[in-house]
């Protein structure tokens, strides 16, 4: 069976930044996610394609060990545009093709449904909600969002919120949402929807994870050759949630060790256009850098 099993979106992504740029490149939420996953787990992917998905994309997930039974087929697939400046935190959206997505509605596979572990990477919540209520016995739900969603489908998102057990968001997203600049406040307030801990990320600076006892302040790794920040935030999730489902650990001391393991496969996927560097770099390449980030917190 495939654990973690993601849903999230498939897209063909034109991207920008001020270090070159890539056309068609492989992208969307749940294949940032699932890649991430995989270094740890065997992860399934729940999605929409359209009949111009080029079928090298679809041969290099399941040469990741990735399960494609949760993605369908539609007309045409979704695509974005977009571009960044120096400031690397901030994409800035040039046009977005919905196509196929805009009538998605998720069919989860037979073969996921007693999947005990599930990340919810960005896509609609009811559709998050949709795969939740499907599932036959989950033990771990592990959900992230976006501000486009707070915006308009606030209540829907709430609603799947309260049956996630891990909620990921960034400090943007946190403030927003819980209608506060303070981010322990904000936290706080989540904690209240969720059962087991709120993750807030902060970009090049790390990220933070509250449970109802503890608060973990994980750094954010010095990189010096930044080339796209395209998926690190999903990259982030779907690692956490694959050492998660590796270790079949969701103790508050293990969800430490998967915040770093979620920071350094993102950082890892920065140093390269698209999911160009997370071809290249192996489990070993994500251990040096774990052990790096380790030292960072010695003192």
């Amino acid at each position: 069976m495939p654990e973690p099993i993601i849903i999230g979106t498939v897209a063909l992504d034109f991207i920008e930044t001020p270090f070159g740029k890539v056309e068609n490149a492989l992208g969307g939420s749940a294949c940032y996610a699932s890649i991430a996953a995989s270094f740890f787990s065997k992860p399934g992917i729940m999605s929409i394609i359209g009949k111009d998905f080029p079928n090298e994309h679809i041969e290099f997930l399941k040469s990741r060990q990735i399960n494609i039974d949760g993605i369908t087929t539609g007309e045409k697939t979704f695509k974005w545009q977009g571009f960044y400046e120096f400031d690397m935190n901030e994409a800035k959206t040039l046009k977005t093709e919905l196509n196929s997505l805009e009538s998605y509605s998720v069919a989860v596979p037979e073969s996921y449904k007693d999947a005990k572990y599930v990340f919810l990477a960005n896509i609609d919540p009811e559709q998050q909600l949709k795969v939740i209520n499907t599932l036959n016995n989950p033990e771990l739900i592990v959900m992230d969002t976006m501000n486009f969603w707070i915006d308009i489908k606030k209540e829907q998102l709430l609603e799947t919120i309260k049956k996630a057990h891990i909620l990921i968001l960034n400090d943007g997203e946190a403030r927003q949402l819980f209608g506060t600049p303070n981010l322990v406040k904000a936290a706080r307030i989540a904690l209240k929807l969720v059962s087991k801990a709120v993750i807030i990320k902060k970009g090049e600076h790390g990220a933070l994870l509250f449970t109802d006892s503890k608060h973990f302040n994980a750094p954010g790794y010095p990189l010096e050759n930044i080339k796209d920040p395209t998926g690190c935030g999903d990259c982030f999730g779907g690692a956490f949630t694959g050492f998660l489902t590796k270790t079949n650990d969701v103790s508050e001391e293990n969800m430490r060790k998967a915040v770093i393991y979620g920071s350094v496969v993102a950082s890892l996927n920065a140093e390269g256009f698209s999911i160009e560097n997370l071809k290249k770099i192996n489990i070993k390449d994500i251990e040096k850098r774990y052990n790096e980030f380790k030292e960072l917190r010695d003192f």
